[in-house]
């Protein structure tokens, strides 16, 4: 494939695993970028932000200075609309600053990788030369999921996202994970080779 720079996005639904195929790629010595700590730092840090996201969703959205994840959580996942509420106010700071954050590290590397859930759901995927969807079977993600979340959160934060189905059609490259770690790890190194 040549020494072209490239930015690729890793995503997938709730419970699908691609943060552990993430994880995998950063042991092998890249820069992986989480979307979610960027969004989470942005929330904790910018006051404008904050000031929005207690006019939308309540005072209670922060204990002090500190974000209140449970309560947002509840609050945001209740409803598509409040999903889009708060991907409002975030996702365009978190999309600059993840264009930033990837420039800087394409100055001195070849590679430069993004962990994100909502990829066609903010309609990021034109940041990216390659987008890698992970997968896995709808019981399989409840199961690793389970903790602290009951299958109507589960089913409520499914919901929200895009059903893997139409992700697919636009994926550049398919992870299937429904069975071991082992396999899901000699997955994350096929696509380390084939991106050569």
């Amino acid at each position: 494939m040549g020494q072209r720079k490239l930015k690729i996005a890793i995503t997938g639904s709730i419970g699908s695993g691609k943060s552990l195929f993430a994880g995998f790629i950063q042991e092998k010595g890249y820069t992986v970028i989480n979307a979610d700590n960027v969004s989470k730092e942005i929330l904790a840090s910018d006051s404008e932000v904050k000031k929005k996201v207690k006019e939308t969703f309540g005072e209670s959205s922060f204990t002090g200075n500190e974000i209140n994840l449970k309560y947002l959580a509840e609050k945001v996942f209740s409803s598509p609309e409040n999903v889009l509420r708060i991907n409002s106010i975030l996702h365009p700071l978190v999309i600059e600053k993840i264009n930033k954050m990837m420039d800087n590290e394409l100055l001195n590397n070849e590679k430069v990788f993004v962990e994100a859930a909502l990829i066609y759901e903010a309609n990021m995927e034109n940041m990216f030369d390659l987008v890698v969807l992970i997968t896995a079977n709808q019981e399989v993600r409840y199961k690793r999921k389970s903790e602290g979340l009951d299958y109507n959160d589960f089913l409520k934060r499914n919901s929200n996202q895009i059903p893997d189905e139409e992700k697919r059609k636009a994926a550049d490259f398919i992870f299937e994970n429904n069975g071991s770690t082992e396999e899901l790890k000699r997955k994350a190194e096929l696509l380390l080779a084939l991106l050569g």
